[in-house]
C-alpha cells in the first residue's frame, strides 16, 4: 500500500470514529484521532461528550510512550490555544509524534493554522487535506456556525407515493415504515436541536425524543416555532420540559393593548412552569433566529415540521440538506401537498445518495457546492 493510500485508509477511520459523538460534544466539535505506527493502529480517540477531553489526548493516553515516532491521523486541525484544558497541538508535541495528517483545518480565528505552526516549528512532519471533502461533510455543522454562524439546517420529510405529508385534520398519519422511523431517531440523536412549527406540535402532540433502544438519552432541544404562545401546556413536550429541553419562540408582545399583553404575559407565565424556555424572537425573521441558536453553541438543526415550516426554510434558502422518505402508499383525498418530492427538488440541490429502508425510498440532497455557504 503507497503512502497516499494508507494516508486515506486511516483517515477514512478517524472519519468513520468522528461520527459516534455528533451532537454531543456542545460547542466543540466532534473530532476523531487514530494513532498509527508501522501500519499498526496504536490507539483511537474521539471527542467526549460535552466536547472534553478532546479526540488527540484520548488517544494519546490511551497509546502512552507508544505514541513517540508515530503518526496522529486527525479529521480536525489540533487546537492551538489554552481554554479550559492545554492544546492539542502542544501534546502532540510533547508525545513525540513524528507526523500529523489533517483532513480539515480550523476556520477558529484562535486556530486556523497556528496548530500546524506550532507542530512544524516543533519539526513534526505535517500533511493537511486528506479526504478533505469527506472531512468537510462530517464536520459540516461546526464550519456551518464557526463561518456563517448559524446551525447546519437538515430538513427531514417523510413524504406518501403522492407527494403528501399527511391529510387535513387527521393528526400524524403514518406515511413511512419502522425502519425509515428509526432511521429518523438516529438523525435527531446526531443533532443538537430539532424544530418543528405550533401546528404540527398541536396537531400531532410529538415527543420529538430519541426512543430507539441505547439512544434514550441522546434527544436533542426541542424547538417550537410559535406566534401566539399556543403550546399545549399538557402536550408531550411541555410534560416532558424538565427531561429534555424545550424552547418555544415567540416574538414580543405587540403592545395592542393592556388586556392583550395581559393574556400573553399569562400564558409565557403558564409555559415558564412547566419548563419551557420562552425566547422571544420573530419567527418570521428565520436569519435571527437561526443565529441566535448559534449564539447558544447549537450547530446542526433538524427541520421537522410540517409544510408552512419546511416551505419557510425553503424560501428563506436555510436548508443546507434535504433528507426524504417515500412511502409506497398514497394519502388520497385532503392531502397536505409537501414542498419536496423525489426528482422534483428546489433549484441548487443536487442528490448524494438513495438507500431502501424497507418499502420506503430514502434520498439525501444537499445544496450544490456553487449554492453552499463557503465553507
Amino acid at each position: 500500500m503507497t503512502g497516499a493510500a494508507e494516508d486515506k485508509r486511516f483517515m477514512a477511520a478517524a472519519l468513520r470514529l468522528s461520527l459516534r459523538d455528533l451532537g454531543r460534544t456542545g460547542t466543540n466539535p466532534s473530532v476523531g484521532c487514530v494513532l498509527v505506527k508501522d501500519g499498526t493502529v496504536l490507539s483511537t480517540g474521539v471527542t467526549d461528550i460535552g466536547g472534553r477531553p478532546h479526540a488527540e489526548r484520548i488517544a494519546l493516553a490511551e497509546a502512552g510512550e507508544g505514541a513517540r515516532d508515530a503518526t496522529a491521523y486527525v479529521t480536525l486541525e489540533p487546537c492551538s490555544h489554552h481554554g479550559k484544558t492545554p492544546p492539542c497541538a502542544e501534546a502532540l508535541v510533547a508525545a513525540g509524534v513524528a507526523r500529523v495528517v489533517i483532513s480539515v483545518t480550523d476556520p477558529d480565528e484562535r486556530v486556523a493554522g497556528k496548530g500546524i505552526a506550532m507542530l512544524e516549528a516543533a519539526g513534526i512532519q505535517v500533511e493537511t487535506g486528506v479526504l478533505e471533502e469527506e472531512g468537510r461533510r462530517a464536520l459540516a455543522a461546526y464550519l456551518m456556525r464557526q463561518i456563517k454562524k448559524r446551525p447546519y439546517v437538515t430538513l427531514k420529510l417523510a413524504v406518501s407515493s403522492d407527494g403528501m405529508l399527511g391529510r387535513l385534520g387527521a393528526g400524524q398519519v403514518a406515511v413511512t415504515g419502522p425502519i425509515s422511523r428509526g432511521q429518523v431517531h438516529v438523525l435527531r440523536s446526531q443533532s443538537d436541536a430539532i424544530l418543528i412549527g405550533i401546528g404540527t406540535a398541536t396537531a400531532d402532540n410529538p415527543e420529538l425524543t430519541c426512543r430507539l433502544p441505547g439512544l434514550e438519552g441522546r434527544s436533542p432541544i426541542r424547538i417550537v416555532v410559535d406566534h401566539d404562545l399556543r403550546l399545549p401546556l399538557y402536550g408531550k413536550l411541555a410534560l416532558t420540559a424538565r427531561d429534555v429541553p424545550v424552547i418555544d419562540v415567540a416574538p414580543e408582545p405587540p403592545g395592542f393593548d393592556d388586556v392583550t399583553d395581559k393574556a400573553i404575559l399569562r400564558r409565557r407565565a403558564a409555559l415558564d412552569s412547566t419548563g419551557v424556555e420562552v425566547l422571544q424572537s420573530d419567527p418570521n425573521l428565520l436569519g435571527n433566529l437561526l443565529a441566535g441558536l448559534a449564539s447558544r453553541g447549537i450547530s446542526s438543526l433538524l427541520v421537522e415540521g410540517g409544510a408552512t415550516v419546511a416551505r419557510s426554510f425553503l424560501g428563506a434558502e436555510l436548508v443546507d440538506r434535504i433528507h426524504l422518505y417515500t412511502g409506497p402508499n398514497p394519502i388520497g383525498e385532503n392531502g397536505v401537498a409537501s414542498p419536496c418530492v423525489s426528482g422534483a427538488m428546489p433549484t441548487g440541490f443536487a442528490l448524494r445518495r438513495t438507500m431502501r429502508f424497507g418499502a420506503d425510498l430514502f434520498e439525501e440532497y444537499e445544496r450544490d457546492e456553487e449554492c453552499s455557504p463557503a465553507l
